[in-house]
This record gives C-alpha cells, structure tokens and sequence, in this order.
C-alpha cells in the first residue's frame, strides 16, 4: 500500500477521527486500514443507519464514510437525519451503487462527496482533504521531497 502524508486537523494538530458506516464488516475492516494509512484514527464503526446516527452523536467523527445501501436505514436517509441534528457534519457516501441519481439525493440531503467502491486509497484520500477544506492539513513528513 503506498505511503501518504498524514491528514491532520487544523485547529490542533490531532489526528482525524472517522466514523465508518457499512452493512460488510470486510468493508469497514478495509476502510478502516485505508484509513489508518493516511494517520486517521476510527472513532466509531456502524452497520446500518439507524446505528450510525446514535454512534455519530456519540463519538462525533470529523467525517463520516457512509454506504448507501444497508438494511434498516439507508445510508442516505441517515446522513440527512445527521445534518439536520449537526448542520457541520462531513459525511461522505461510499458505494457500489454509483446511480446518478443517489449521488444526486445523498449531495441534496447533505453529504459532501461521494467515493465509488471498490474505494482506490489515492482517490479517498483527495476527497478526504477536499471535504476536510480548511481544517484538514497535510502533515509534512520528515524528508518528504528530498
């Protein structure tokens, strides 16, 4: 797996902390490693939307990677109960189903961005520091660039 420079927050320096929403615990697991390589630290993990809602009111992620598919909520319909209970949360839609039309709904109903599975690293980790904007920084590593 390449090496990429850590994602930190800007404000102080920490580590940011992800939420990780998925019905497939192979899923989560990958995320999850994807994740640890860019310096992230996985505050919390869910398996269906109504979970994710009560885990991100409990663990307050910086973001939140979120499928769309899943039983019991969908993974649209939890981002907006969300944002609606947290008008900053970063929610960003991780899926297989790649419908023009979810992407559309899940952006009008308050995720940032949306990452197609299966999730290249590289691509998530843009994304992550797009959605990130200014409180995400890229921590120089030691030597980078020598």
């Amino acid at each position: 797996m390449e090496q990429f420079s850590p994602i930190k927050r800007s404000k102080d320096g920490q580590a940011v902390r992800y939420l990780i929403v998925d019905d497939s615990v192979f899923a989560r697991k990958n995320l999850a490693r994807i994740i640890e390589s860019f310096g992230g630290e996985i505050a919390g993990e869910a398996g269906d939307g109504m979970t994710a809602i009560t885990e991100y009111e409990r663990c307050k992620p910086d973001i939140a990677l979120m499928d769309i598919t899943m039983p019991q909520m969908e993974g649209i319909e939890a981002a907006e109960k969300i944002v609606q209970q947290n008008p900053d949360a970063r929610i960003v839609m991780v899926s297989s189903v790649g419908y023009q039309e979810n992407i559309v709904a899940a952006l009008q109903r308050g995720a940032r961005h949306f990452v197609q599975k299966p999730v290249k690293p590289e691509v998530l980790y843009e994304v992550i520091k797009y959605v990130l904007g200014e409180d995400g920084v890229v921590a120089a590593t030691a030597g980078a660039g020598a």
